[in-house]
Parts: structure tokens; sequence; C-alpha cells
């Protein structure tokens, strides 16, 4: 029997119990739990997304909050977020980017600067540009970060920056040849990496037994490392103290501060005193060997513009009511930017009166695989910038791409990278002043095969994140939220078919019942399908709307209806307090089924049943337990919705995807008896019942 078509008198398998006299449970408000990520895109998308259809489209969903991602950030790029602005060389176009706090034209795009000073081979935006180490020119070159020179910090903490080579294969090193810059280091370590992979916990790097220098004279420095070769995959330059000088004479701090690098190579000299170079020098991320830096000078000039990097301008956005004239969560650059930078942002939204409860400074910093005291050191001396411009605005961060980020190759800081982060601002007695903790989660990348059990294997990891945030020492009063949420970082069927309805509402309702604060859902805009990663994974997309030829709205998706069903079903919109209230399930035991309930500011008790069975039905009979322990059936009559199969279908055919079935839930009113819920496959329930109405 199909199972649209099980009866309505079918036997019941177990019972959903309500503690309705729970008072401990968490609490949210809609209009800032739920929200929605709009983000940085490439040439011409902001202006396809930003149309009054799409905007329309986008609002209709009820997600309220809003978030707005910095993709430069990703891409290893500075942000011009007003094209007005000035440069620190004027005259010659160039330097570092402070954008104009005065009020003028509102701001419809901005855009990403690309880095000449760039030191890593890929990144986590576009990646398209490539490291300057190994670029096979020696008039340009990689240099660190300015703001985190010593004579900068004054934080009592030692900052070494670092630049990392990874061979294709393990080769044998005895000799290194490090065409220095200006600064260049006095004192440094070359190293090799132990561990059989970049993540091996047992892995140390070890210096060279020749590769220690304390009194380095910069100009082309030729190392003999070792008397016998080492073989090695991972190579390392650890810089300790720079020579506090610039190539020409300077009156900019900047220009003295930090390391620079023009080019690196390792590998053997030969008998007759030539070298064979075991590293590819070429200017592109796919010909040259591999290199990773501990950060990166935010110097560009006016040619660095990357037109395939825009973001929305900030008016634009604020003039979208995308969020619905309630507080923004805006970001400012951090890695890749200036103090002075983030400062003029948020001056200039405080002119523009915009309503901004909380400012994220930075964005995947553990993405970049930077040292955590690093992003910390950054992240107090901006914060000191911007806290005096708006002293109500609650500052946090950092909005790493996984709450289970590791450090790597940082064999000093083991173990999480958050962990390493809290232990730095508690060595500078400032961890309350990381007002708010940000993570992103994208739990599969893997998105082939049982998908069904990944959604319920999917249910311990947001527990397990809140255990870790403990663990690593962040307070219990330290609000945490999930800045992007999605199933997958790459994409493919599974976030196009009914899984992606039930993943988002399993995160919302599971986040906000363990204390989450909000959740912004990745995919706001209306999207093509694609397939980034697995061809097993087929065609699919985070999108909320499919998407016209045009880039217009054309067929709702699951997301969209499911967010309806938790905002203005399950929940009531608006500010109005709803208290979660604990749930459990009876006669069922194969975790196939998640319930979450809340009481409402309207005092309805509204229950929320997933069913992540692909081909088995469940009915429910729902039971309500008093503060006293009394347990009698719920009564009617209840409205109910259901979404699932019957409303919903996807056909997978490349980039020609699309919706062959696209409805609203199903809506019902039952009885004023029992109320009993049948739960298909691959389904949704929301029940929405009397205030405490229970048999007697």
């Amino acid at each position: 029997m199909p199972l649209s078509a099980t009866p309505s008198d079918a036997p019941l398998n177990g019972t959903v119990t309500v503690d309705l006299g729970d008072r401990h449970g968490a609490s949210f408000r809609p209009d800032e739990a739920l929200g929605a990520a709009i983000d940085g895109a490439q040439a011409g998308d902001i202006d396809r997304l930003l149309t009054p259809k799409n905007i329309a489209a986008m609002k209709s969903a009820g997600l309220r909050p809003l978030t707005y991602r910095l993709r430069t950030e990703l891409g290893i790029e500075a942000w011009h977020w007003n094209p007005a602005g000035s440069w620190s060389d004027a005259a010659n176009r160039q330097g570092y980017w402070t954008s104009s706090a005065k009020l003028g034209k509102p701001i419809q795009l901005s855009w990403g600067y690309k880095l000449p000073r760039r030191g890593d081979t890929v990144d986590n935006a576009n990646n398209a540009d490539y490291s300057r180490l190994t670029d096979g020119n020696r008039d340009t070159f990689w240099k660190s970060n300015p703001y985190l020179d010593p004579s900068m910090l004054h934080d009592g903490q030692a900052h070494p920056q670092w630049l990392i080579v990874r061979l294709g294969d393990p080769r044998p090193i005895d000799t290194a040849l490090i065409d220095w810059g200006t600064p260049y280091a006095v004192r440094y370590q070359v190293q090799y990496w132990t561990g059989q992979t970049d993540y091996d916990a047992a892995g140390r790097w070890v210096t060279f037994p020749h590769g220690a220098v304390d009194n380095g004279q910069g100009g082309a420095a030729r190392l003999k490392l070792a008397d016998q070769p080492v073989t090695a995959k991972w190579l390392r330059v650890l810089l300790e103290t720079g020579s506090g000088t610039s190539a020409a004479p300077s009156t900019d701090w900047r220009d003295r501060a930090g390391f620079a690098v023009r080019e690196v190579s390792f590998g053997t000299e030969r008998a007759d005193g030539g070298f064979d170079d075991a590293v590819v020098h070429a200017p592109a991320h796919d010909g040259q060997t591999f290199t990773h830096v501990s950060s990166t000078d935010p110097w560009h000039r006016e040619i660095d513009r990357d037109k395939d990097l825009e973001q929305a301008g900030i008016d634009r956005i604020f003039a979208s009511q995308l969020g619905f004239g309630l507080p923004v969560m805006m970001p400012t650059g951090l890695l890749f930017d200036t103090p002075d930078n983030a400062a003029a942002e948020l001056r200039y939204l405080v002119a523009r009166h915009y309503p901004v409860r909380q400012v994220e400074i930075g964005e995947e910093p553990d993405g970049q695989y930077g040292a955590p005291a690093d992003y910390g050191a950054l992240y107090l001396a901006t914060l000191d910038r911007l806290r005096p411009i708006a002293p109500k605005v609650q500052f946090g961060g950092p909005s790493d791409q996984s709450a289970f980020t590791d450090t790597v190759m940082l064999p000093e800081t083991p173990g999480s990278w958050m962990r390493w982060l809290v232990d730095y601002l508690k060595r500078r007695n400032r961890l309350r002043d990381l007002g708010f903790v940000t993570f992103e989660f994208y739990p599969f990348d893997d998105i082939c095969g049982d998908i069904h059990a990944k959604l319920v294997e999917q249910d311990g990891l947001l527990g397990a994140i809140m255990a870790r945030f403990a663990q690593d020492g962040v307070p219990a009063t330290t609000p945490k939220i999930i800045s992007e949420y999605g199933f997958s970082a790459y994409s493919g069927r599974a976030m196009s078919e009914m899984p992606s309805a039930l993943l988002m509402a399993n995160i919302a309702g599971r986040w906000l019942s363990i204390g989450g604060s909000a959740a912004y859902m990745f995919g706001y805009g209306p999207n093509w399908p694609a397939n980034q990663h697995q061809p097993c994974a087929g065609f699919g997309n985070m999108m909320l709307w499919t998407a016209d030829p045009n880039g217009q709205a054309r067929q709702p998706m699951p997301s969209f209806f499911t967010a309806n069903l938790l905002t203005r079903n399950w929940g009531v919109g608006g500010h109005g307090v709803h208290r979660l209230l604990a749930t459990a399930i009876g006669g069922v035991t194969d975790g196939k089924v998640a319930a979450f309930s809340l009481r409402r500011p309207d005092k309805r008790i509204a229950v929320m049943l997933i069913n992540r069975s692909p081909d088995q039905a469940y009915r429910f009979e729902l039971v309500g337990k008093s503060a006293k322990g009394e347990v009698a059936s719920l009564l009617g009559p209840a409205q109910t919705w259901s979404y699932g199969p019957a409303q919903y279908a996807w056909s997978d055919q490349g980039p020609d995807s699309h919706p062959t079935r696209t409805e609203p839930p199903e809506s019902r009113m039952t009885d004023g008896g029992p109320v009993q819920l049948l739960v298909p496959a691959d389904s949704i329930v929301v029940a929405l019942l009397p205030a405490d109405r229970r048999a007697r």
C-alpha cells in the first residue's frame, strides 16, 4: 500500500509525551533565533539576486533575522565596503585602504581586493589567486600581517610568524634558499614535520641540524641545513625576530613591521655545488608547490579589485528590508583588513542609524589554518577600536568553519582551535570580550550513500558541539550562534530533496532545545542546481527557490515550506517568547523520528515530528504530562500540517534538475478527541493544540 494511502485508523506505533509542566526548557524569540544568511557573490550576482521579485520571495519564507556574510575573508582579500575612501599612499593609489564613513550616495555594491603580498596557494572563496612564495618572480613577495608585530600588539605574548611548504611527495632535503624581502628575519628556524599527515597528532616540527639562524642578514640566503639529507614533505620557516627595516625610506610603521620573503626553495646540494630544487615555481595556484602562511599583509593597490568577488552594498541590504527592519548581524574584516577600515564601517552604520545588534569580527579564521592566538590578538585590537563607536553593540565571532576544528601543524597548541582562542583571551583577562560565539554547521562532506542514516547521525552532533564548547572553556552564558547551516558545504541532490527539509527542521528544533541562541539558514536566494564535489551526489543546491534563466525565483523548495512551518505553524512569528518543552517518544526506539514541542506566546502547544525513515510511516498519540507527573492524552481540536513526498518530488537531471511536484503542506483539523498523528515517511508533521487540554 502506498504511504500516501495509509489509512487514518492505522494502529499506533507509540506515544509522544509533552512535559506541560516543564519550567526549565530553553526559550527563544523567532525574530532573533530563526534567520537567514546573505553572502558575497561573483560578478553580477548581487544585481541578479536583489530584485523586487526575489526579495519578496525570500521574505515570504518568514525567516526574519539576517546575517551578512563576508566572503572577502574567505578569499584572502581586503573589503572596500565603501568604494569611496582613502589610500595610505594616495599618490600611487595603493597601500592600506580605509573606506569613507561619510554619508553620501547609497552604497549598492562593494568588492574584495586581492592581496599582492599573499603567501597562500589556495583560498576558500573563488580560489583564483596564488602564493608569491613559489611564483618564480623575485619582484613579488609574501609579507606577514604588520598588525601582529610585537611593536603593535604589546600583549606580552609571542606571535611568531611562519611559512609552510608542502612538497608533492617526501623528498630528501639538506639545503634551503630563502630570498628575503624587507623586513627580513634576523632570528628564525628552518624545520621539517615528522608526522605522517598534516593532522598527525604525533607530528612535531623539528629544526634541521643547522637550521637555526640568529644573525640573519636578509638578501638571498643559502642554508646548508644538514650534513645528511632529511626526507620530508612539509617544511617550515619559523620567523621569530624581524629586522624592523623597510625597503625604502618610509614614515608608515607597517612597512617596517613583520617579515617579507620573495621566494623560497628546498632541495639538495649537488657534489658540484649546484642545487636540485624540489619546489615547483609558477604563478598559478594549480601549478606551483603548495605554500601556506601564518598571516598576510593587507597592503594592496587600486588595480587589485576582484570584480568576481562582490558584496551587496551596506545601504542596499538595509533598504531591501530583508532583515524586516530588525537588527542585522553585520561583519567586519579582520585577518585581511585593518582596524581603521573596520572602525570606519561601524561609524557609517551608526551615522545611518541602521539597526545593528551584533557585529561579527572576522570570518572562518580556523579555515585559514592560522594560530588562534593571532586571531585573538587581532580581534581584541579591533574590538578596542569599535566599542567606543557603538557601546551598545554586542561583538563576537569567530564564525569558525566548524565547531570541531583542530589546530593543524601547531604542536605548540594541540587540539581544539576554539580551546586555544579561549586560552589566549583568558591570559589577557578578556574572555568576557567574546560577546557571542559563532560557527558554521555543514555536517556532511560526503552527501552520497544512505542520506536518511546521515540525518539520524546528525542528531548527536549539535549536542556534541555544546559539550565541546564547554570543554573548550566557553562560558555557558555566552550566546552560541550557528552563523550558517546546511546539509553540506558542497552542492548535491540531497539539498533539493526532502532530506533538506528534515535536516532544517531538526537543526532548528534541536539547537534551540539545547540552549543555542540562533541559527541562520544558508541559501537565502534563488539558485540553480549544481554538483561541486562528488558525481554520486547528483545535482541540487541550498536554496529557498529555484531560479529561472534570469536568476529570478521560480519554484519553492523544501526549505521554503519548512521555514514557513517553523515560523508560522510550529512557532508564531514575532518577538514573543516561545518556551521549549521536554518531549519524549515512547514505543519507537529506532531513532528515526525526532520530536520538538513548545508553548507559544498564545499559550497553545505546538508539536513538530520529523520522520527520517525513507519508507516507514508512524502513528503517534500525543500525551501531556502535568507538573505533578500525571499523564493523559492531549485533546483536540488540533490543526495539523503534513509536508512530505505527497507534496514534493525532485527530478535529478543534471543542470536541468527541477521539482516535478512542489505544493504547500497539507492542512487538516482533528476533532475534539485524543490527538493522533500519522507521520508519513520522509515527512514533517506539525500539530497546534489548545493550551493544556488533556483527557481527564
